[in-house]
């Protein structure tokens, strides 16, 4: 058995975004060179998310009100968290969005659904985060 790993690193500059990945995790398993196996993919930090859904922005306008209205950004003073960073509705968001993908690999591809792919969704931006992308199999 094969095993392949890589970190990717992201700066996005605002606080929230969801970011179609799909391609830069592609481009993970054919550099593996695994034809058989099992991808996992999640984020390094607990701000942060990696997810599989549609790449649809009307979803993604959705998925930002949604969050919002669960765990609020302000005012930052609900949270007993906050303190020495205002981010306590970050660690909310990431918790109902999940930590990480896991994905079949078939025949040297993603064994996608209709419609999946996967996302990195930031919850407290604009500095660098990590992805975490581990293949194995054969």
């Amino acid at each position: 058995m094969k095993s392949y790993r890589k970190v990717l690193t992201f700066n996005i500059k605002s606080r929230r975004a969801f970011i179609n990945i799909t391609p830069q995790i592609e481009e993970c398993l054919k550099e593996s060179g695994i034809k058989e196996g099992l991808l996992l993919c999640n984020p390094m930090h607990i701000t942060s998310s990696v997810f599989i859904n549609d790449d649809e922005g009307g979803l993604h306008r959705d998925f930002e009100a949604f969050l919002e209205k669960l765990a609020p950004e302000k005012p930052y003073s609900q949270y007993h968290h906050n303190g020495y960073e205002d981010n306590a509705d970050a660690h909310l968001k990431r918790t109902i969005m999940g930590r990480e993908a896991v994905v079949a690999v078939t025949g040297g591809k993603l064994d996608f659904g209709t419609w999946e792919q996967i996302f990195y969704g930031e919850f407290d931006g604009m500095r660098p985060k990590r992805v975490l992308v581990k293949i194995i199999g054969e």
